[in-house]
């Protein structure tokens, strides 16, 4: 029997604050690079369970999702693995300082769209600028779209 292939299945936060957007600076295959509070969803959580999750471990703040910006397919030529992302777009909570931040999170920014343009080399993967066009032409999807059936 051949093996059945499958993405690497990821969500993503959104999250623009009076023209910045959150970012997190992490050690990534041995590079510092800045993504979105993002990662895997794991077995038996539902896509918003994992982009509150993610974006509290990463941020240590607390996420409510608003709408769902997109779904993106992605193959990354470092790793050859094709992630499926899901981006959420929603708003934060301050950060918590009591919330230890995942172990290769090197500290959080809120960045401006030209200040994230200065640092496309240092971007994890194309999808942080992709995700932010779409989410600033509007692009929104309801929460809804995403039937989580158990």
């Amino acid at each position: 029997m051949t093996a059945i292939w499958t993405p690497h299945l990821t969500v993503a936060a959104i999250i623009e604050r009076e023209g910045r957007f959150l970012l997190v600076e992490e050690n990534s295959d041995g590079r510092i690079v800045l993504n979105q509070p993002a990662g895997h969803v794991e077995e038996g959580e539902s896509l918003a369970e994992a982009v509150i999750r993610e974006t509290l471990e990463e941020s240590g703040r607390r996420f409510i999702p608003e709408a769902i910006v997109g779904i993106y397919r992605w193959h990354s030529p470092l790793n050859g693995i094709t992630y499926l992302r899901v981006a959420y777009s929603g708003h934060c909570s301050d950060r918590d300082r009591d919330i230890s931040l995942d172990s290769d999170i090197i500290t959080t920014h809120w960045f401006s769209y030209a200040e994230l343009e200065e640092r496309i080399a240092s971007l994890r993967s194309p999808l942080v600028m992709r995700c932010i066009d779409d989410y600033l032409s509007g692009k929104r999807l309801p929460l809804n779209l995403i039937d989580e059936l158990n």
